[in-house]
């Protein structure tokens, strides 16, 4: 099997998250457009945008704690060889998966304050 054999099956995947990240996004801008069109107070649109913003601002930083952890997880498992696949490889890398997560949830209880 050769490199561009091995890529095929995740073709349809990337398509079908690229469509339903596409719809999320148009059904996103149409409820703004609604809630501004609809004589709705300007505190609570304001309320909910910044709401979203900040919800926003900390999905990016989760996922970036998180792949600073498996960076540092797959840095570990090249750090020690090993010649074959063994569970080993993936406890190092679901432990780095839950040390990110935990480290986010630190972070953003700390962001709350």
């Amino acid at each position: 099997m050769n490199n561009g054999e091995f890529f095929l099956p995740f073709i349809p995947i990337s398509l079908f998250v690229c469509i339903t990240y596409a719809v999320k996004a148009i059904v996103d801008a149409r409820v703004r457009k609604q809630l501004v069109s609809a004589n709705v107070s300007q505190d609570l649109v304001r309320s909910i945008i910044e709401g979203d913003e900040i919800r926003r601002r900390h999905a990016s930083l989760r996922w970036g704690v998180i792949f600073v952890a498996l960076a540092i997880g797959f840095f570990a498992i090249e750090a020690f060889p090993r010649d074959e696949f063994s569970p080993a490889v993936i406890a190092v890398l679901l432990g780095a998966t839950g040390l990110g997560n935990l480290a986010y949830y630190a972070m953003s209880r700390k962001l709350k304050t």
